[in-house]
């Protein structure tokens, strides 16, 4: 009751937000008349002034006012296109590291230029994120022009870049690309060999368009560089042969919801039947029952033309927010190898990951971040905690007029379809344009044969179709036209109204359901009344939904038998309509706890990442291994000889020789242990440094190649088998639950000691390599080249790319020196005695 007394009195956080930029604008607005005479040269070398005052130490908000009216004269002139004030509150809304809200046809696309320009001036590169590589690309070009007239270079990250034209991208002042280039162009320069090789700078300063869908939408499912695991996929196909003897709610359960499957003790027996074991649960099953339940969960949760389709021999995934295909995306935990042998098409052997990353952590790790979209303020107090960002409502430059009709219910599937295509034909007949957002490729071509048959001509645009999009979308707006459509989510493309449309009503958009996200039904919605056109809205419900069914159907069902519904018929109620929002309220509340619960869990990889990350390019970028190398040699001598220090001289002879064994597996070098003091430690680390020494004499110039090899090549297989430990502790890691421990901070400690195993095995296994090198004299140069060509696939989650891997430098093992010689390890041994023995 306060709150709502103050609000109306001082106005709200984002009213006064909004008011206190108005100097600010004020202040653009009246450079505009000193700005207009400038030539392109003089804008230019103003702008090349203001980046060295910036190198030189000046804040960037004391350059804001100057560079809008720059880059909006530069606007205008390159494009016809200036900036309204309200366009500018936008800008100073990103520039401040915020996330602007701004209604669809509002100009996004071209609120970005003024913080994308004032942050270039640093010199640190600014990257511009969009949803898809068409909107990468076109906005590069378009907005370019804008750019490239104030002196600025451009580049645009799409798939299938080579990493030279990555590395040209990168080092542009202005960066336009995808979510998923940036992420993987990250993860693939954490697997690089050398520093030359690196794409990325440093992680400056970004904008996300289309934020929510990016920050939110797709921040359930991790980012994954995968290669193949050697595991036979011959399995899969078996266990998809008796998925069809299994009967629901006799042999399994669904949960629809979580997208689970529980099988009954009557399914357990029938597949021990049919599979001939005795126990499925016995350890020795383990991989039979997850085969069993991947198998069940392909066949029953998951539907061809909805989740995914099959084209060419592959089955492909379809983003669920956006009815985009994601041809190299794989489902993980070999549930994608399971919708293979569903489909009958070649089962991919599994895969393993080789590097990982949530987007959360992936944005989380830029200095500046901020956002622009439609529609975020439903999700408000995620982008809050998670990403620390405030969501800024901006005015509409025209009021919104657009009607939003009340929902129509009807009582079957079947029913609202029949409705839909009737209506349709009528507001054809009209004129009208309409488009008619479905949420899958299913559905989409259900309707798409209802109109086929009242002789509606229309278009379809879904991930069957989605090369035409740019073209379809274009003509959506104009008379008589019907689109049908899939989630309309990050399109991107304005849909500008043809002659003669205002009079009529505008664009009118119909959606044949309500989408899990309220999100998602109002960025359908704001595809009309652009600008302050007309347009209008509605949505037709059926109690079959997917939505009604699972969330909400018991309590609605009651409202309509008390309402005395007939087949058919439709109501308007508001309690209706309530209670379906109170649904979406309920899943959106659900899946932010699941991005959550992948944060937490991921927050754990993200520490050891940042280590094992840094590590890595310190290793990479170093002119001196050897002070690395000697470190670790110290940190294993003090392991070895740590217990026997604190024995104070009363040494079990087990113990020493234990030490003794540990010395010559660690270090090839034999030695007696006594007495385990420090003298003898010394003469251990003498003796290891001594060949050491040797090796980089032998070596030459090739010894700083041999050491980062043997360092990179430790780290990176022994972290890739830590992710599988990890993946496998969480796996499990719910069960501790039923013992009354909590998961998360189980899996918290149980990683940290995986971790510092992980650490101490790359240490050890590094020291043992290069104690066991031997350089041959008359060694050529050009062996110790490092090969740069790709060797083997390795699959990216999320991309066809193939990754670099790297190659052993050719070095030989055995010395060519006498055999009576002294040993070059130190020990004061003939060689043939001992390292030639």
């Amino acid at each position: 009751m306060f709150k709502a007394i103050a609000k109306k009195i001082l106005g709200s956080r984002n009213d006064r937000f909004i008011k206190s930029l108005s100097p600010l604008v004020s202040r653009i607005n009246s450079l505009e008349a000193a700005i207009k005479p400038l030539s392109q040269d003089e804008m230019q070398s103003r702008v090349a002034g203001f980046r060295q005052e910036v190198h030189n130490g000046r804040p960037l908000d004391e350059l804001l006012p100057e560079i809008f009216a720059l880059v909006r004269e530069a606007s205008l002139r390159a494009l016809s296109m200036r900036h309204f004030d309200v366009q500018l509150i936008g800008g100073i809304t990103l520039h401040q590291g915020k996330i602007a809200e701004m209604k669809t046809g509002e100009g996004k696309t071209l609120v970005a230029t003024l913080p994308v320009v004032l942050n270039a001036l640093s010199g640190k590169g600014v990257h511009l994120i969009t949803v898809n590589d068409y909107l990468a690309s076109r906005d590069a070009a378009w907005m370019g022009n804008i750019y490239n007239y104030l002196g600025l270079s451009v580049g645009v990250i799409v798939h299938g870049l080579s990493d030279q034209e990555r590395q040209q991208a990168y080092g542009s002042d202005i960066t336009y690309g995808t979510n998923n280039e940036f992420g993987f162009d990250y993860l693939r320069d954490n697997m690089k060999f050398y520093k030359e090789q690196l794409v990325q700078r440093e992680l400056n300063y970004a904008i996300v368009d289309e934020v929510d869908s990016i920050l939110i939408d797709e921040a359930r499912t991790p980012l994954i560089i995968s290669g193949p695991a050697e595991e036979s996929t011959a399995l899969y196909t078996r266990i998809d042969a008796i998925i069809p003897s299994l009967k629901l709610d006799t042999h399994f359960t669904l949960d629809e919801k979580a997208k689970s499957v529980l099988i009954s003790e009557e399914g357990v027996a029938r597949c021990e039947q049919i599979l001939g074991v005795e126990n499925l649960y016995d350890p020795a099953n383990v991989s039979l029952q997850h085969h069993v339940l991947q198998g069940l969960r392909a066949h029953h949760l998951y539907q061809r033309d909805v989740d995914y389709i099959v084209k060419e021999g592959q089955v492909i995934i379809v983003d669920e927010f956006t009815g985009r295909l994601m041809p190299g995306r794989r489902y993980s935990d070999g549930l994608h190898q399971a919708l293979e042998a569903k489909e009958a098409v070649k089962v991919e052997a599994e895969n393993q990951t080789l590097a990982s990353i949530t987007f959360q952590n992936y944005f989380r790790m830029y200095n500046k971040l901020s956002g622009m979209t439609g529609t975020a303020d439903t999700e408000a107090v995620e982008f809050k905690q998670i990403y620390d960002l405030e969501v800024i409502s901006i005015p509409t430059h025209r009021d919104m007029v657009r009607k939003d009709f009340p929902d129509l219910i009807y009582k079957t599937m079947d029913d609202k379809f029949k409705a839909i295509a009737a209506d349709v034909k009528e507001l054809h007949k009209k004129g009208q344009p309409v488009l008619v957002g479905t949420v899958s490729i299913e559905k989409s071509e259900l309707l798409s044969n209802l109109l086929k048959k009242e002789g509606v001509p229309h278009d379809v645009l879904n991930a069957k179709q989605h090369e035409k999009e740019a073209e379809i979308v274009a003509l959506a707006g104009h008379r008589g036209r019907v689109t049908i459509a899939t989630n309309m989510a990050g399109r991107g493309t304005d849909i500008v109204l043809g002659e003669g449309v205002v009079d009529l009503g505008g664009l009118h958009i119909l959606g044949t359901e309500r989408h899990e996200s309220r999100r998602i039904d109002n960025q359908l919605r704001g595809r009309s009344g652009r600008q302050g056109d007309p347009g209008s809205s509605r949505f037709y419900l059926a109690l079959d939904d997917d939505l009604m069914r699972l969330f909400g159907s018991d309590r609605i069902a009651g409202i309509m038998d008390k309402l005395g519904m007939e087949e058919g018929e439709a109501i308007e109620n508001r309690l209706v309509t309530r209670a379906i929002e109170n649904a979406q309220k309920r899943v959106e509340a659900h899946n932010f706890d699941i991005r959550k619960q992948l944060l937490e869990y991921d927050n754990v990889m993200n520490q050891q990442r940042e280590v094992i990350y840094s590590l890595r390019r310190e290793v990479m970028s170093t002119e001196a291994p050897q002070k690395l190398i000697e470190d670790w040699i110290d940190e294993l001598l003090d392991e070895i000889f740590e217990p026997l220090a604190s024995s104070k001289g009363d040494h079990d002879p087990e113990e020493l020789e234990a030490a003794a064994s540990r010395i010559e597996e660690a270090f090839a070098i034999r030695a007696e242990v006594k007495t385990g003091d420090a003298s003898e430690k010394e003469a251990v680390r003498q003796a290891v440094s001594a060949h050491l020494d040797m090796l980089k004499a032998g070596a030459g110039d090739h010894y700083r190649e041999i050491a980062r090899y043997f360092l990179l090549e430790s780290l990176d297989r022994n972290w890739k088998d830590h992710l599988l430990n990890m993946d496998h502790l969480r796996d499990g890691i719910g069960l501790r639950g039923y013992g009354q421990k909590d998961p998360k901070q189980e899996y918290k400690r149980e990683g940290f000691a995986l971790f510092q195993g992980l650490i101490f095995t790359i240490k050890d296994a590094t020291v043992r390599s290069l104690c066991r090198v031997r350089i041959k004299s008359e060694v050529r140069e050009e062996e110790f080249q490092h090969k740069k060509e790709p060797v083997g696939d390795i699959q990216y989650s999320g991309g066809g790319d193939t990754a670099e891997r790297k190659k052993k430098p050719k070095v030989n093992e055995a010395p060519k020196i006498g055999r009576n010689a002294p040993c070059p390890c130190g020990s004061g041994k003939k060689y043939k005695k001992c390292c030639g023995k």
